[in-house]
Parts: structure tokens; C-alpha cells; sequence
């Protein structure tokens, strides 16, 4: 990767983008266009096809057809293992154009989003892909006059629903283990983020993936979303994003055919610093990369930071520091540590949190304001802010943007209750040399991951759920494969 490949790439002319149904490109149903703006100078990148509830119909009758067919859920493992890495090899030797077709649309920063994005995705569809063919079937302990078996099945149709921050990074955890169990599925990128998506899917059908069995439908979610919500066609529904639309879709589900819902509804993660770190210099570096990098636009983000009082003041000030050093900018040149917010609308929304926080008393130490508008973009500085009471909206509520909410304790204890003090339950840390108060707070913070004395970098090998608010169910790991599997009981006489 390099400058003058990278802006080659970014010169480039996006054409229009139609919906991919039944291994087809095809308009809306009723011609609609949508214009997706890029966050890196607020200039038009193209227009995407504004779906429609018939074409959400269209694409889930045609993965049923491709389903009920078998040429992809009755084709063995083996053999549906050899597509997905071929696949996954055709998604790598794409990875630079990926990355930069994405950071043009979201404005995550280039050394980020190669590997994040192109590579991950490449990295998860692999994973799964070996898997598959290694996934056995029970024999059940029953006496001798009985054979129980235990049969495991693709459940059918899977909906799929992605967000805009890590758009093939989130969409290969869904879509690489539901199709590698076998079923067919339909894909709904967020509206601002599809590109990626749709040419990852065009790949598919280049790796041998049967027509019908991955389908793209762009659009709005207040249309295509709840198309997908309320169709009887899907069997389960996969979901990444906000917790009001998460809500929705379980109102959905319940109103059509009560699909299953696994939804990751993001979180307001604690990354609790005792004085008794390893190393007080680098956790306040990991810590700041926690929350800013991808300007804060990350599910699993350490937005809230907790300090023991006796090292608060010395470690603020190094976190600030670190945050201060961050390159602000284009998200496109290799020097940018921190890229742009994502859209005017999540930049409104960043700058109103802190407005609202100084109101209700806590201190702004650096950042809070918007940058660089000179360019056209969204860009905003690294903000900490300080004293933040724990009852208040920035503590309480997620921001998903570069804004870090500060709040001392004293004891172990408080530790715990002010890490559990709101409805998420994300990711957290923990930093401390002692081992015992890293199982005792590895036991009592209430979050789908703990990460101890670090913060981020866990691989497929471990799953990544929420509880509470956060959702249900993992993306990542052999677990993920549960979602998208029925268990079948053979009970046979003998």
C-alpha cells in the first residue's frame, strides 16, 4: 500500500448502483435513486438504487427459490468450503481498491480500514470456510434400544442488516458463517456505506456462489429494513446497529413470523485504570486509541474512562496528550491517524453531547469542536471530557463519535458500580498488575468482553456478544454458527 496507489484509486468514477437479486443488477422497482455523499469533502460519489418493499420480496423469494433448489444448501461442505475460499482469495486481491471505494464512503482512515475492512473480511470468510466441513453432528446417549441423532441444518433464509463503520468487516461475520452453513441470504448495507458490499457480493458470484443464494438490497431502513422486519420469508434476522432499530425489528419479527433476531446494539464500554497498571504511559496511549481511532465510530469503543483517584489528574493529562497527538484528516493519506465522522447528522449529534455535558458540569480538557471545515468534510477533534457525573447522558448514552467521558473512583467496588451503571454491555478493560482483581473484575463487570491490561485486537478464535441493551447472541468464533443452524432430532427404534 502507498500514496499514489491510494490517490489513483480515489480518482476513480463510481457508476450508479442498481440492487443485486438473483445474480442480477437490477433498478428499483420503481426507478428510485438515492445519492450516497462522501464524509472525506461532502461531495456526491454516486447514487445507489433507493429499494423498495418489492424488491425486498423479489430477493427473498428468489433466495427461497435458490434454497429450496439445494444448489448451494444441499451442496456439501467440502464443496461449499472450496467457493468461499476462492471467494475470500478474490476479495484480497481486490483489498486497496476495497479499502479505498470504503473510506471514500465512510471516512474511516486508510491504515485502518485495509486491514479492518478488505482483510478482515477476507480473513473471516476463510475461517468459516475451514470450519464448515469440521462441524459434526450428536449421537445421543440414549439406551440401547434407541438411536438419538442430532442433525444440524442451514435454517433457510437469513437477513442480514450492516451498519455503516465497518461495513465487510460486520458483513462477512454474518454473512460467512450463514452461508457457509448452507443457507441463502439477503444483505441490506447501511444506505450510506453499500459500495463495498455490493462489489464483495459481485466477487461471489465470481467465486462459483449460486445466483440467489446472496442478494443485495440497498435502500432506506424505514423501507427496506422493515420489509425485511416484517417479511415471511426470512427465517432469521441478523443485526448490527442502534438500539431503536433494534427494537423495531423485534416488533417485526413478532408481527410477522416470529423470526429469531440476533441483534449487537452497541454499547457505552468502561475501561476501568487502577493505580497498580503494569505501565500507566502506555495504557493511557491504548486507552486514547480505544476511543478515537475511526473518530470514536466504533461499537466496542472505550468511551467511558475510569481512573482511581490517587492517579487521576497525572493520568488525564497523558491520555490528553496522547489524544492531542492524534493527525486529524483526510482519512485517504497514510500520515492520518484519525479520519472524518461519518455524516453532518452523527457530527451534529457529537457536538450536542458535549454542549450538553459542559451544561450539566463536566470540564472539556481538549477537543469539542468541529475542524478542518475548510475541506468540505466532517471532521471533529479528539475530545475528553472531565468530571463527568455518572448519571448524566454522556455517561449513560452512546455518542459513537470521538468523545471520551471521564469519572474518578477509589475503590474496587465503586470500580464495579460505576462500570454496570448503565443499561450496555458491550466490551470494557480492566488495568492492573494484580491477577486476583483481574478475575475479580473479569467476573463482575457485566460485558461480553473483558479485555485486561489492553483494549481491542481480539481475533475470530473468541466471540463478541453483548448482554442488556447491547443485544444478543455473538458475531466471531465457532459459536456464531449456531445462529444460523437448526438442530434436528432423529429419535429412531431399533
Amino acid at each position: 500500500m502507498d500514496q499514489a496507489s491510494i490517490d489513483a484509486l480515489r480518482a476513480e468514477v463510481i457508476g450508479p448502483q442498481g440492487h443485486l437479486i438473483g445474480g442480477q443488477v437490477v433498478p428499483a422497482s420503481d426507478g428510485g435513486l438515492m445519492e450516497t455523499t462522501s464524509p472525506i469533502d461532502g461531495r456526491v460519489l454516486t447514487t445507489l438504487a433507493k429499494g423498495t418493499g418489492a424488491d425486498v420480496a423479489r430477493a427473498v423469494a428468489g433466495a427461497r427459490e435458490a434454497f429450496e433448489d439445494g444448489c448451494w444448501s444441499r451442496q456439501p461442505p467440502a464443496a461449499r468450503k472450496k467457493v468461499l475460499l476462492k471467494w475470500a482469495e478474490l476479495i484480497e486481491a481486490e483489498a486497496l481498491a476495497l479499502a479505498v471505494m470504503g473510506v471514500r464512503e465512510n471516512g474511516t482512515e486508510i491504515s485502518m480500514a485495509y486491514k479492518a475492512e478488505a482483510g478482515s473480511a477476507a480473513a473471516t470468510i476463510r475461517y468459516y470456510a475451514e470450519a464448515i466441513d469440521k462441524q459434526y453432528g450428536e449421537i445421543a446417549p440414549t439406551a440401547d434400544s434407541v438411536l438419538g441423532l442430532v442433525h444440524r441444518e442451514p435454517v433457510g433464509v437469513v437477513g442480514a442488516i450492516v451498519p455503516w463503520n465497518f461495513p465487510l468487516m460486520i458483513g462477512a461475520w454474518k454473512l460467512a458463517p450463514a452461508l457457509a452453513a448452507g443457507n441463502s441470504v439477503v444483505l441490506k448495507p447501511a444506505e450510506t456505506a453499500s459500495l463495498t458490499l455490493l462489489r464483495i457480493a459481485a466477487l461471489a458470484l465470481e467465486a462459483g456462489l449460486p445466483p440467489g443464494v446472496l442478494n443485495v438490497v440497498t435502500g432506506e431502513g424505514p423501507v427496506v429494513g422493515e420489509a425485511m422486519g416484517l417479511s415471511m420469508g426470512i427465517d432469521v434476522l441478523a443485526f448490527t446497529g442502534s438500539g431503536a432499530t433494534g427494537r423495531r425489528l423485534l416488533e417485526y419479527a413478532a408481527r410477522s413470523n416470529l423470526k429469531r433476531c440476533y441483534l449487537e446494539l452497541g454499547g457505552k464500554s468502561p475501561n476501568v485504570v487502577f493505580a497498580d497498571a503494569p505501565d500507566l504511559a502506555l495504557a493511557a496511549k491504548v486507552s486514547a486509541a480505544g476511543i478515537f481511532r475511526n473518530a470514536g465510530q466504533v461499537c466496542v469503543a472505550a468511551s467511558r474512562l475510569l481512573v482511581e483517584e490517587s492517579i487521576h489528574d497525572d493520568f488525564v493529562a497523558a491520555l490528553v496528550a496522547a489524544a492531542e497527538a492524534f493527525r486529524v484528516g483526510d482519512p485517504l493519506s497514510l500520515e492520518t491517524q484519525i479520519g472524518a465522522v461519518h455524516s453532518e447528522r452523527q457530527l451534529a449529534q457529537n457536538l450536542h453531547f458535549v454542549d450538553e455535558a459542559e451544561a450539566e458540569g463536566a470540564q472539556r480538557l481538549t477537543g469539542g469542536g468541529r475542524i478542518l471545515t475548510d475541506t468540505g468534510g466532517t471532521y471533529m477533534a479528539p475530545t475528553v471530557m472531565a468530571g463527568v457525573a455518572p448519571d448524566t447522558r454522556l455517561a449513560q448514552n452512546e455518542v459513537f463519535g470521538p468523545v471520551l467521558a471521564v469519572t474518578p473512583f477509589r475503590t474496587e467496588g465503586e470500580a464495579v458500580r460505576l462500570a454496570n451503571g448503565t443499561d450496555y454491555g458491550l466490551s470494557s478493560g480492566v488495568w492492573t498488575r494484580d491477577l486476583s482483581r483481574a478475575h475479580r473484575m473479569i467476573r463482575a463487570v457485566r460485558a461480553g468482553v473483558v479485555h485486561v491490561n489492553t483494549y481491542g485486537g481480539s481475533d475470530l478464535t473468541v466471540p463478541l456478544g453483548g448482554v442488556g441493551q447491547s443485544g444478543n447472541g455473538s458475531d466471531k468464533s465457532l459459536h456464531a454458527l449456531a445462529k444460523y443452524e437448526n438442530l434436528k432430532t432423529a429419535w429412531i427404534q431399533l
